[in-house]
């Protein structure tokens, strides 16, 4: 089986083992003329029904509530495959948790081209991160993105889809957005348990390279024909987006924004003019889905790694006041600058976690209800930065890792409609985080520390990332 992110341009193509070499050839002959169309398009292992109910849906968690939680998205790799014990073992715990939310792509990110011919599919890789997503007893969610190549000028067929970085971030050309729509609308029936989807990832391939802008029109466009469709199928299936990257720059920067600023950088101002477009035109919208770095689009952490992730508290407010309190999602949240490769490895673990949880404290203190950790699975050792579990493709894989531990503490304890307290603490370079049964309090300093929160006094390891009961 094929799993696609940017870089992986394998096909997939099963032929069953034949006896004899006239067996084989009569079969490649029958199978030839059976998947090739008039104009020679294959069309081999797809199917015309991909709007059939795949599987047994479940009730998901919150199936009829517009705000999550805090969860995570699969990528290239994930545990829905490997070794059958680890794999369980990972759906165990997720279950065990209660469930994380989990977003999926449809195409990209561990799933195959949905629609490598038009009206002819193949969602087996899409199949087995759904079947996972129901085992572990979470609520699916599902990013449309990105489009089958014919849809964007490339060349249909089985075998034929480019999975290069600048051919998945190409948008579908105007003429195909209702055939995009029409394809969100047989993921909608093939998954009824999914009612919650994203619109499109990032605006990616919709920049207006003569105004040097976004092209907020077309995206907009996109966004309503999908929202309108999928309402059709049913009206209480829930859509958000724009899915827009709340890019930060130097305050002098020339296409800094005046609307919002802050010791962390400013607003691009053309992501500002997309959002507010697509705020007023949009056809409708059960929640408000944004993503973004603390840091700046040059890699800067202002004023440090810490205090940066005040940007998650100050664009979330200002979303909320956009939308008038939309529901807010933050589909991607990122701390730690990447390297050449769009590597995140840089840190050690224990710094990385206590960046993560200040990051997570500061979505929730602007208002965000529902969050996703982009999960940087590898596909195998043992060695994974900032991974949740280990890779699954041995029998002891799928370990829980530190990040596994933060993340669904923190959606245990901080779920939406939380009431958040204040509390007292002492030492300025300690971050809490409080309700009335719970603070979550996070040692911004390499080194050993000690405060008084909630008025007892807490001894804090470098980094660490503490607990306390009320």
């Amino acid at each position: 089986m094929g799993r696609h992110g940017w870089n992986s341009g394998a096909g997939r193509w099963r032929l069953t083992a034949l006896l004899g070499v006239g067996a084989a050839a009569l079969a490649l002959l029958v199978t030839l003329l059976s998947t090739l169309p008039g104009n020679g398009t294959s069309t081999a292992g797809t199917t015309r029904d991909g709007d059939k109910v795949h599987g047994s849906p479940t009730a998901a968690p919150d199936a009829t509530n517009p705000e999550v939680g805090w969860g995570f998205t699969h990528t290239r790799f994930s545990a829905d495959e490997g070794d059958s014990a680890a794999v369980e073992r990972v759906e165990g715990r997720l279950a065990d948790a209660g469930g994380l939310p989990q977003i999926q792509h449809v195409m990209g990110w561990g799933a195959d081209n949905p629609e490598p011919v038009e009206g002819r599919y193949d969602f087996e890789a899409m199949d087995s991160r759904i079947d996972f997503i129901r085992a572990s007893g979470s609520t699916p969610v599902v990013t449309l993105c990105c489009a089958p190549d014919w849809m964007k000028g490339g060349e249909a067929g089985v075998g034929n889809t480019d999975w290069s970085q600048a051919a998945l971030e190409t948008a579908p050309e105007p003429e195909h957005y209702a055939d995009f729509a029409a394809l969100a609308v047989t993921v909608a029936k093939r998954y009824p348990d999914v009612r919650h989807f994203i619109v499109w990832n990032e605006f990616k391939g919709f920049w207006n390279d003569a105004e040097g802008r976004w092209d907020h029109e077309g995206y907009t466009r996109l966004y309503n024909l999908v929202h309108k469709a999928l309402k059709k199928v049913d009206p209480d299936i829930m859509v958000g987006g724009p899915y827009l990257v709340m890019d930060s720059v130097d305050p002098r920067a020339q296409e800094a924004s005046k609307a919002l600023q802050g010791p962390w950088g400013a607003l691009d101002q053309r992501t500002v003019d997309a959002f507010r477009y697509w705020n007023r035109h949009k056809a409708g919208a059960d929640f408000v889905v944004v993503d973004g770095s603390s840091y700046t689009r040059d890699d800067e952490l202002l004023p440090d790694e810490f205090a940066a992730t005040d940007k998650f508290t100050d664009v979330s407010r200002w979303v909320r006041e956009q939308t008038g309190d939309l529901p807010l999602w933050w589909a991607e949240y990122y701390v730690e600058p990447a390297d050449g490769n769009d590597d995140r490895k840089g840190w050690s673990e224990p710094r990385r976690v206590a960046v993560q949880a200040a990051g997570l404290m500061a979505l929730a203190r602007g208002g965000a209800t529902s969050a996703f950790y982009w999960n940087p699975q590898k596909e195998k050792g043992t060695d994974c930065p900032g991974c949740l579990w280990t890779p699954t493709y041995t029998a002891r894989g799928g370990q829980k890792l530190p990040m596994y531990d933060l993340l669904s503490r923190f959606a245990r304890e901080f779920r939406p409609a939380t009431d958040y307290e204040n509390v007292s603490v002492d030492e300025p370079d300690v971050r809490v985080l409080a309700t009335s049964e719970v603070v979550l309090a996070v040692n911004t300093l390499d080194r050993q520390t000690s405060a008084k929160i909630d008025g007892r006094k807490v001894e804090l390891q470098a980094y660490e990332v503490k607990w306390l009961r009320r």
